[in-house]
């Protein structure tokens, strides 16, 4: 692997490391937030991690790439939770399952999935742009 591309990876291991705590904190502190950031940023920060994941994985592809692919995982995990099967629900009530699948299909998820992921999309092109990529 060129040193660029690794350099890349852990920026963007580092990136979703990152997300994933201000996620967490978000839900652990959320009464500290602004109303606004309380209630919606989980789920914007989530998919902007989701993103930031798919770049990790793939680094040396084309941008959207991963906002295609990120979107359609969280989209898909949004409408996986119209599916109520016992096992799937006795998942979901664990913390982890929770965190990951949801509990019960919001259409305003899917808003909040778009904006984080936009957000997160966006500067990651004024990142490359400024770094003469793509």
């Amino acid at each position: 692997m060129p040193m660029g591309r690794l350099k890349a990876r852990m920026a963007y291991a580092i990136v979703t490391i990152l997300l994933i705590a201000a996620g967490l904190a978000t839900r652990q502190w959320g009464g500290y937030l602004p109303e606004f950031v309380a209630f919606h940023g989980g789920d914007a920060i989530w998919a902007a991690m989701i993103y930031s994941g798919f770049r990790f994985l793939a680094s040396h592809k084309p941008l959207g790439g991963a906002l295609a692919c990120s979107m359609l995982f969280c989209f898909a995990i949004e409408t996986s939770q119209l599916y109520q099967a016992e096992w799937i629900r006795a998942i979901r009530e664990t913390r982890f399952g929770s965190l990951v699948l949801g509990s019960g299909f919001l259409f305003i998820d899917l808003v909040r999935y778009a904006a984080g992921i936009l957000l997160v999309y966006g500067a990651d092109r004024v990142i490359q742009r400024r770094a003469g990529h793509r």
